[in-house]
């Protein structure tokens, strides 16, 4: 067993920490508000950190699951940072779904004190991370990955390496692109459904069974037509993804024209005053238009 401080214990980062306690992992806890941390460590065993430095100090490896570069750097750089306190030869993991920059950024400072480092972005939501189900993503070192996936197995389904530093995030860009995508088409089938008259969750059920079936159809038909977007993942952190991927495409010359039309979508439903809704709530706007009101 291996110890492991875990920093960001958000709605993702909460139960990863969990299940690494749970696989008898001697786990450290470090989160902005203390009484999180708190209250894990209550939950869990293990303690809990005032820093990120001290959170680190010992660890075999150093997870970390933020908001996004800035919080990253908050965490990782400075003298409280996580670096400040890891030895040579630990490796740091990023959970973040952050640039492709910034993985490259940090991969760089840790190499200088020989402190290896893997982008790990993780899918399935708060349900993946709440089951211990997330796929994982990840670049860096060949080495480096090695050592770290037995620990990330704690609370994953599918872990695979796609390449150098920046690769796991670069993964992670391509999939929010196809949710957007998808999420949409589902919105405008269920909107075709609900006003032709037809039963919208009886033939969600039968197209997920056939080439229109999707984990999103699935999982989110039911509670889009009955309207509800309390959950899951919040339309402010998509919009944060994919404005990743369109900055990554606009840096190779590429053009993405349906995720960059979602994420004006997406701006709408913030407009409606859907930023925390899940990102299901596509269907929404749509309601919203038939109506005149947008």
């Amino acid at each position: 067993m291996a110890r492991v401080a875990f920093l960001g214990l958000g709605v993702m980062g909460y139960p990863m920490a969990g299940y690494l306690a749970k696989a008898g992992h001697e786990v450290a806890v470090y989160n902005r508000t203390t009484a999180k941390a708190e209250a894990w460590v209550a939950q869990n065993g293990g303690r809990h950190a005032v820093t990120p430095r001290e959170a680190a100090e010992g660890c075999d490896f150093v997870m970390t699951c933020v908001g996004n570069d800035d919080d990253l750097r908050s965490v990782v750089f400075g003298e409280d940072g996580a670096l400040a306190g890891m030895e040579a030869g630990a490796v740091l993991v990023d959970h973040t779904t952050a640039s492709a920059i910034v993985a490259q950024e940090i991969a760089g400072v840790a190499a200088e004190t020989g402190i290896g480092f893997v982008d790990a972005p993780v899918s399935g939501g708060q349900a993946g991370a709440e089951n211990g189900q997330l796929a994982i993503m990840c670049g860096g070192k060949e080495a480096d990955f090695s050592r770290a996936e037995p620990v990330m197995q704690a609370y994953a389904k599918a872990i695979d390496h796609f390449g150098d530093v920046g690769s796991g995030q670069l993964t992670k860009m391509v999939n929010q692109v196809c949710i957007a995508g998808i999420v949409q088409g589902i919105s405008e089938g269920l909107h075709l459904a609900i006003e032709a008259g037809l039963d919208a969750k009886k033939v969600a059920g039968l197209v997920s069974q056939g080439a229109g079936g999707s984990w999103q159809l699935a999982n989110r038909a039911g509670t889009m037509v009955d309207g509800e977007f309390e959950f899951g993942f919040a339309v402010d952190w998509m919009r944060k993804d994919l404005g990743i991927a369109l900055e990554q495409a606009k840096t190779m010359k590429l053009s993405l024209p349906v995720a960059a039309l979602v994420d004006q979508y997406y701006g709408d439903v913030q407009a409606l005053g859907g930023g925390r809704w899940d990102t299901s709530a596509l269907i929404q706007r749509l309601r919203v238009l038939k109506n005149g009101k947008l």
